[in-house]
C-alpha cells in the first residue's frame, strides 16, 4: 500500500451524480481516484452512485459530476432543482467537484449553443455562453491562490466560455489552452470546485485530488509514491509545451 496509512472509523461518501447523463467523458475515474487514494490512506470510503430518476442524498461528503452534451445538462438541471439534495449539501460544506457540463450548470445561467438561455443551480457566480469556436485540445495552468503545487493539466473540448463573478475566484491561470476564456481555467468558491478538463482531471492531477480529500476529512494527508503518476503527468505536459 503506497503512502502512510490514516486510519479512519467513519466512511466518506463520494456520491457520484448522473453518472448516466453526465458521463460523456469517462468523468467517473475522478469518483474512483478520491475512493482509491483515501483506501490507500486507510480512510474509508465508497462511491454511491445516483442515476436519474433517483433521489439526490444530502448526506454525502463529496460530490462529482462530470460532462455532457447541452441536452443532457438541460435535463440534469431539472433533475436536481426536483432532488435539491446537492444544494442542500453544499449548505452543510459538503466538497464538490464539477466537470465541463459541472461547471455550466452550477453557476447562474448558462446559453447553449441554439442561443437559449437556461438558469443554472446558481452554486458558483458565473454565467456561461456558447463560444464561436470549439476549444479541443491540452491545457496547463498554474494553480490560483496557492491552492495546490504543481501545473493543473488536462484535456478540453467544449465550446463553452465562462465568466466568473466577484463571488467565484478561478482555480488556476490558462498557460496552453482556453480554460474559461483563455486567461482563466475553472472556479472555486466555497467548497465547490470547477473546471473544463477531462482526462479525468484527477488522475492527472493527483494534488487537486488530495485537496478535496483534505477537505472532506479535516485531515493533512501524506504524498502517495505513484511513479506511474508522476510519469503521465510529465509526459502530458511536455506533449502541450
Amino acid at each position: 500500500m503506497p503512502g502512510l496509512p490514516l486510519m479512519s472509523e467513519s466512511t466518506i461518501q463520494i456520491a457520484l451524480v448522473l453518472p448516466d447523463l453526465l458521463g460523456t467523458y469517462g468523468d467517473f475515474g475522478n469518483a474512483v481516484v478520491l475512493e482509491k487514494r483515501m483506501t490507500w490512506r486507510g480512510i474509508k470510503a465508497e462511491i454511491v452512485p445516483i442515476n436519474y430518476g433517483q433521489p439526490v442524498p444530502d448526506s454525502c461528503d463529496i460530490y462529482v459530476v462530470g460532462g455532457g452534451e447541452d441536452t443532457a445538462q438541460t435535463l440534469a438541471v431539472k433533475h436536481l432543482r426536483e432532488h435539491p439534495g446537492l444544494q442542500r449539501a453544499v449548505t452543510k460544506n459538503a466538497v464538490v467537484l464539477g466537470v465541463c457540463a459541472g461547471i455550466q450548470i452550477f453557476g447562474e445561467s448558462f446559453t447553449r449553443a441554439d442561443n437559449v438561455t437556461h438558469p443554472g443551480m446558481g452554486l458558483i457566480d458565473s454565467t456561461s455562453h456558447a463560444g464561436g469556436s470549439r476549444a479541443i485540445g491540452e491545457v496547463i495552468a498554474e494553480p490560483a491562490n496557492g491552492l495546490f503545487e504543481g501545473v493543473l493539466t488536462g484535456f478540453e473540448n467544449h465550446q463553452g466560455r465562462t465568466v466568473l463573478g466577484p463571488s467565484a475566484r478561478p482555480l488556476a491561470h490558462v498557460k496552453v489552452g482556453t480554460g474559461n476564456d483563455g486567461s482563466v481555467e475553472g472556479a472555486v468558491q466555497g467548497r465547490i470546485v470547477c473546471t473544463y478538463l477531462h482526462g479525468p482531471v484527477l488522475p492527472r492531477n493527483p494534488q487537486l485530488a488530495d485537496l478535496l480529500i483534505e477537505w472532506a476529512t479535516g485531515t493533512k494527508v501524506a504524498p502517495l509514491d505513484l511513479p506511474a503518476v508522476t510519469a503521465m503527468r510529465a509526459e502530458r505536459v511536455r506533449a502541450a509545451s
